[in-house]
């Protein structure tokens, strides 16, 4: 039996169904309608308030940010701002060196001596070839003198690009070359340091190498002047690197012409060059120097050494032939110092020109047995006569009449041991023992007495010479007269210092004693007819590496002054071991000097002794 009162499992299942269905059907707006008035009354929810703490954040980020925009400014503004102008001028410049050639160095006359020389050079890429390698050398090989194809084919192998086959080429061949119109040809152009008078200056001039950086002579002593003053130019550019023409100066097309002109003068160093050489040659010597020098302002008229070298060719020369070793050598002078020691023992008071010495042909100091060259006496002898016979034994007797510290102090005064301050590379200064050592012994004295015991160059000698010839002003030998323009006109030129070290009256003395030795002397082979001239002849033995002095081996030499009624002219003839049995500065040097002087007074037009 069923209990009414529960629903079966179906009934429930049933009334479940209805219920679902029922609340499926009812509207939405009908359960959520709201009257007009409610919705009215409550309105939007309103936001809450933000925390002060936020705020505060804000606002300190803000400033901060500000504060920190304000440091960067100032950094950048103030702190930083040259360096980065620098930067930014870095960025947007660029260096460039346009070529500017070498100043052009002529002679007194105007002749050129050393010039910037336009040439081409000859390279092939064999890579970039579009006809066979055989037809392009064959092509080359018509143009080229001395290339014959198969030696182009040989250089050619060599590598695929950059190839130099030929160097210092004209301006027509060069065009010749660019007419063939052959890829992988390339033709450049390029300056080259060119001395048309090859070896006739070398030895003032020197040269250049192959980076255009002097290397001898007045190119390397004279490097500055021969720069122009233009070396390098910052241009703007472009983002693109293109330059910008107003950043041009104004004046980069305008250079002066001025050119390095020299005091030498190419038409006597022609008569010393051919005059030395024929000497070095007869004697077989070593090798030789010639050296003119104009005593009243030390300008160089004509400076020569033999053997010498061709600058543009220098690389095949012997490292010695490229420096100048009458600067840079030193040497004993032996009697061509005579006439200066005259002027000490002159000025000293201890001798007059009519002064008499006894010479007996041999002296004896400290053991040390001094003769003459010609192993005699001369008897009792004046002043004149000791010049002219070249006593070593007078000569001894005479300086000791001098205290050895007062000898000592007066040859210090001639500067022996100081430089010339000649504008050549690589001089040296001469070498006189020190006081100690000179006046400790009387020998020191006896072989300077007659010029050997120290050492001085060339140069030195010409300049203490010059002395005489001047009235006792020591010169500053040099080679640079000044920058000149195309019509000769001087614009700058070096300031010499001279000292007085002789008194004008000794000086002139001692060169009217030096003509004695032309007149009736060891000089008379550079007599000249109708000319005063003064000289001195000097043999000396050659000093060894280690001391003593070498057998079989001399320097001669031959020194004069003139005019003497108006001294002017110092020429220095020094020939170095001349090999024979009469070899004297009489029969070497002497020859040599005559010869240059005759040429002298040809082209200064030195008029003949009233």
């Amino acid at each position: 039996m069923v209990n009414s009162r529960f629903p079966s499992r179906s009934n429930r299942s049933k009334n479940t169904r209805q219920t679902r269905s029922a609340k499926k059907s009812v509207p939405k707006n009908r359960i959520t309608r709201r009257s007009p008035n409610a919705s009215r009354g409550r309105g939007k929810p309103k936001p809450p308030p933000l925390p002060k703490f936020r705020l505060l954040l804000v606002w300190a980020v803000l400033v901060s940010g500000m504060l920190g925009l304000a440091w960067k400014a100032y950094q950048l503004q103030i702190v930083q701002a040259e360096e980065l102008k620098q930067k930014a001028r870095l960025q947007q410049t660029v260096n460039i060196r346009p070529y500017i050639p070498r100043r052009s160095i002529i002679d007194s006359e105007g002749n050129i001596l050393a010039t910037d020389r336009l040439e081409y050079i000859l390279y092939v890429h064999p890579i970039q070839f579009k006809l066979p390698e055989a037809e392009v050398a064959a092509k080359l090989s018509s143009v080229l003198e001395n290339r014959t194809p198969q030696e182009l084919m040989e250089r050619f192998k060599q590598r695929k690009t950059g190839i130099p086959v030929a160097r210092r080429l004209t301006e027509g061949v060069a065009k010749q070359i660019q007419g063939l119109g052959l890829d992988g040809v390339e033709v450049n152009e390029t300056y080259r340091r060119f001395y048309p008078q090859e070896k006739m200056m070398a030895d003032v001039v020197g040269f250049v190498d192959h980076e255009r950086q002097g290397q001898a002579g007045v190119e390397l002593s004279q490097e500055k002047l021969l720069q122009r003053d233009l070396e390098s130019l910052y241009v703007q550019r472009t983002a693109l690197g293109a330059i910008l023409p107003n950043s041009l100066p104004q004046d980069l097309l305008k250079s002066n012409d001025w050119r390095v002109q020299l005091t030498v003068d190419m038409r006597l160093q022609r008569a010393a060059r051919a005059a030395l050489q024929q000497q070095v040659q007869k004697f077989n010597a070593k090798r030789g120097a010639v050296i003119v020098m104009d005593a009243t302002d030390g300008s160089i008229v004509s400076l020569v050494c033999e053997p010498t070298f061709d600058p543009n060719e220098f690389y095949e020369s012997s490292i010695e032939l490229l420096k100048n070793w009458t600067v840079s050598d030193l040497y004993e002078p032996g009697s061509t110092f005579k006439p200066i020691n005259v002027a000490l023992a002159l000025e000293a008071g201890v001798i007059q020109p009519n002064t008499v010495i006894h010479d007996s042909g041999l002296v004896t100091v400290d053991g040390w047995p001094i003769k003459n060259a010609s192993k005699m006496g001369n008897g009792s002898i004046n002043i004149a006569e000791i010049l002219q016979t070249s006593s070593n034994v007078a000569m001894v007797h005479m300086m000791r009449r001098l205290k050895k510290e007062d000898y000592y102090n007066r040859l210090q005064q001639l500067n022996i041991n100081q430089k010339t301050g000649i504008d050549l590379p690589g001089e040296v200064a001469g070498r006189l023992k020190s006081k100690e050592v000179f006046t400790e012994r009387s020998i020191e004295v006896a072989t300077a007495s007659f010029g050997q015991g120290f050492s001085l160059t060339p140069m030195k000698l010409v300049q203490l010479q010059g002395a005489l010839a001047n009235g006792g002003k020591l010169v500053t030998p040099h080679l640079v007269k000044g920058l000149v323009d195309t019509e000769g006109t001087l614009h700058w030129q070096p300031d010499y210092p001279t000292k007085q070290i002789i008194d004008p009256e000794v000086s002139q003395t001692v060169v009217e004693l030096m003509e004695t030795v032309v007149a009736q002397g060891s000089g008379e082979p550079a007599k000249t007819e109708g000319y005063r001239i003064g000289g001195k002849t000097g043999t000396a033995q050659k000093a060894g590496p280690r001391g003593g002095y070498l057998p079989n081996a001399k320097i001669t030499s031959f020194v004069s002054i003139l005019p003497v009624e108006s001294p002017r002219y110092v020429v220095l003839v020094v020939v170095d071991e001349p090999k024979g049995a009469n070899t004297y500065g009489s029969t070497v040097a002497a020859p040599v000097a005559k010869l240059v002087m005759d040429a002298l007074i040809s082209l200064k037009g030195i008029p003949p002794a009233k």
